[in-house]
């Protein structure tokens, strides 16, 4: 019970964290690119407090951490308006990259951390550096993963507003018409086969590898920082 408290004090914020950077890097690129609705509802802000779903957010990420799933989970979305975009299509596409480019960047900071903790310590982690290890560790994961799932080309994802932009408008338009069946679809991949067909390993053949070639990278990156 205690390791598992102490895992979770360490995965929520580092969630919380990548969550709501990854909202407000859309509606920062919205406003940037002609659309002030986020600004205008004051979601321009890293307040968790604005952003922070509790179920989606907190409950069932540390839910999925604690029974061994992969973590997923969501935040109140900042709006944006597309028809507001001095470029809808190219800007559709900016706003939605934006936020998985920001989790990006902030795996990187969580390796330059992580380096920088062992270079410092010489690698000898009392309680402190140990939790603070374990905090990157996930801070570095995390990030990958909320990045790398939100590019999913399932609606209503990053990935589906970038593959909508791509399109010409009338297959655009058919594209859009899915929306309504993604998450369903997502529950069905993630949560449902995995559950009545484990041998079909979706998520070990799927989703995970290339999660963990991300991440084999990322700590490379903290071998370089850490003088390894």
């Amino acid at each position: 019970m205690e390791d598992t408290l102490l895992q979770a004090a360490a995965l929520i914020p580092c969630l919380v964290i990548a969550i709501v950077f990854h909202e407000v890097a859309h509606g920062w690129t919205a406003l940037a690119l002609g659309d002030p609705t986020a600004r205008e509802q004051r979601r321009l802000s890293l307040n968790p407090l604005r952003h922070v779903d509790p179920i989606g957010t907190v409950v069932l990420p540390g839910f999925l951490a604690m029974v061994g799933s992969p973590i997923f989970g969501w935040a109140k979305p900042v709006p944006v308006n597309f028809r507001r975009l001095r470029n809808r299509r190219v800007g559709m596409m900016a706003v939605a990259a934006a936020g998985p480019g920001t989790n990006l960047i902030l795996a990187a900071v969580g390796a330059v951390l992580l380096g920088l903790l062992i270079r410092f310590t010489g690698g000898e982690f009392g309680p402190g550096e140990q939790f603070a290890a374990l905090g990157f560790n996930y801070f570095i994961l995390i990030n990958i993963f909320l990045a790398l799932f939100n590019l999913l080309p399932i609606p209503p994802f990053d990935g589906s507003h970038i593959v909508e932009g791509a399109l010409p408008r009338d297959a655009a338009r058919a594209y859009a018409r899915l929306r309504p069946f993604g998450l369903p679809l997502l529950f069905l991949l993630l949560l449902v086969i995995p559950y009545f067909f484990p041998e079909w390993r979706i998520l070990e053949r799927v989703l995970l590898p290339p999660v963990f070639w991300a991440r084999e990278h990322y700590f490379d990156l903290v071998a370089v920082v850490a003088g390894a």
